[in-house]
């Protein structure tokens, strides 16, 4: 039977419901029901029933999310269609084991500091593992990537890592949060880390336009590793040109690795080191102007205490244009 957006939404909920009460420490439910209200004149007579069971989150879970793997084994790329939805770039394998050790090994062959314990085969090897977050709750989760973070150490000759104790999982955020706005008004400690990756727009190359051949795209950093939180950074020694008055594609890029690039730094061919996100599609106003044409600029980025990336392109005359977009949420890549 097909459900339509709003049965489909109510599916969701109730699973994730079930799947809470399931996943409770202590409980022993081996199932939990699961009803959807039919459409229309019948909403109680087409109400569809069922049974979410424990043994299939288990395997859902324990095979399909957070399976036993090699930290060798990296995350799968799936092959891309040529049109898609804009938003948010979402992972195509949905393995976070996968990801894991992708993070470790990535991390450790970029990081220089001689703090980062390595293993003999390059893997950047964790002593304390902090959970955080609701997710994390399910026990069986929690042994899941202990078991599979230490087997990974016994294969690198390593102790295992030791679990810290943490605030209540579900509660952990929205604590730090108030506690975040009480740090803000002087009445706690601060801890500014900026942000996690740095980030970088793409510029169009000028050069003359050949059949069949797009024109190369570099990439400009406009927000470097750790750029704290209201803090801006202007590159004045550099114009583009900005098209204004119809319809125009930004194009963002963030990497986790390249963490020495300066604000204005041009990265000539963008590798597998920096990542593309969701492109943007805006068209900025012409302010008088002809529609279609090409402003010079300069770029002045800001991260806000929010974690909003805005770019603002600032015209000779004074006149400003502003992108923006969220630097926090971020996705396995």
């Amino acid at each position: 039977m097909k459900l339509d957006t709003l049965q489909l939404h109510a599916l969701w909920q109730n699973c994730r419901v079930g799947k809470e009460k399931l996943l409770e420490e202590g409980s022993d439910l081996q199932d939990v029901p699961v009803t959807i209200l039919g459409k229309g004149t019948g909403l109680v007579g087409g109400t569809i029933k069922a049974k979410l069971r424990r043994a299939d989150i288990e395997r859902i879970l324990l095979e399909g999310f957070f399976p036993a793997v090699s930290s060798q084994d990296m995350p799968q790329r799936a092959r891309r269609a040529g049109l898609q939805e804009l938003g948010l770039p979402y992972a195509a394998d949905a393995a976070v084991t996968r990801h894991l050790a992708r993070f470790l090994r990535q991390h450790a062959s970029a990081a220089q500091s001689t703090a980062v314990r390595r293993g003999p085969s390059g893997l950047a090897c964790p002593t304390h593992v902090l959970f955080n977050g609701g997710v994390l709750r399910a026990g069986l989760i929690r042994e899941r990537l202990l078991g599979v973070l230490n087997g990974w150490l016994a294969e690198e000759g390593l102790p295992a890592v030791l679990p810290l104790a943490g605030e209540d999982l579900m509660h952990a955020v929205a604590r730090g949060a108030a506690y975040y706005g009480l740090a803000r008004q002087g009445r706690g400690v601060r801890i500014r880390g900026g942000v996690a990756r740095t980030y970088y727009v793409g510029i169009e190359s000028a050069m003359p336009s050949v059949p069949g051949v797009p024109s190369p795209l570099k990439a400009l950093t406009v927000a470097p590793f750790g750029m704290e939180e209201g803090s801006a950074a202007r590159i004045p020694d550099r114009e583009f040109g900005l098209v204004v008055g119809q319809p125009a594609e930004f194009r963002f890029f963030s990497s986790s690795l390249r963490k020495d690039d300066a604000a204005g730094a041009m990265i000539e061919d963008p590798g597998e080191e920096i990542e593309e996100l969701a492109p943007m599609e805006v068209e900025l106003p012409a302010d008088g102007g002809d529609p279609g044409a090409v402003v010079p600029v300069t770029i002045e980025s800001v991260v806000t205490e929010t974690g909003q990336l805005q770019l603002w392109c600032v015209a000779r005359d004074g006149r400003r244009w502003k992108l923006e977009f969220n630097v926090r949420e971020r996705v396995a890549p």
